[in-house]
């Protein structure tokens, strides 16, 4: 493919992974319009918006191993939409718990956080989310400087926290969260593999 091939394929891909990523929370919003979210409804919506949280940590930190294996190195421009999804989808996780679950009751929020370890690390992932958000743009990675790629290696960390939370959260059948884990194990065991051989 030409450079300029090349070009006209991601200015076409980019508005097409954005309104890809959209479609879960459409389907979502479908099923909760269709009545079809069963007899628990605020689980289903939890358990749900968790899920693709996970998914767009993952689809995340893939980013740049593919951009090396392919080198695609255009790919990089997807990260930081992925990773503003994964905060959107982590947002509304929450959103649904402080609302459905919980109805704004900071105390009891409080105390169940400190109560329940799957809470505590699914809170604390989640604060440690809203500042890689919030210095996502081009401006504060200008104004951050080497400290911006050192923030942003957090993302390691919430996305074990994130593993973590889900595996504690099921108890039972650890199917999903040993599948999640899995492949973050693979992401995290590839960017060593890295840094070993530079």
């Amino acid at each position: 493919m030409t450079p300029q091939a090349t070009r006209r394929f991601f200015l076409v891909a980019k508005p097409l992974v954005f309104l890809a990523s959209l479609l879960p929370l459409c389907w979502i919003g479908w099923l909760a319009w269709q009545g079809g979210l069963g007899a628990n409804p605020v689980e289903t919506l939890s358990h749900r918006t968790g899920d693709w949280s996970l998914r767009f940590l993952l689809l995340t930190l893939m980013v740049t191993p593919t951009r090396r294996l392919t080198g695609w190195n255009r790919l990089q421009q997807f990260r930081r939409m992925l990773g503003l999804f994964a905060f959107f989808y982590v947002s509304l996780h929450f959103a649904v718990y402080l609302i459905f679950d919980q109805f704004f009751d900071g105390s009891a929020i409080v105390a169940d956080v400190i109560k329940r370890p799957y809470l505590t690390v699914g809170f604390a992932a989640f604060l440690l989310l809203i500042p890689l958000a919030i210095t996502s743009t081009q401006g504060m990675m200008k104004r951050l400087g080497r400290n911006w790629q050192r923030l942003h290696r957090l993302v390691y960390l919430i996305a074990v926290l994130g593993v973590l939370h889900y595996a504690w959260l099921v108890k039972a059948d650890l199917t999903e969260p040993l599948l999640y884990g899995g492949a973050l194990a693979i992401l995290l065991g590839y960017r060593l593999w890295w840094r070993s051989t530079r």
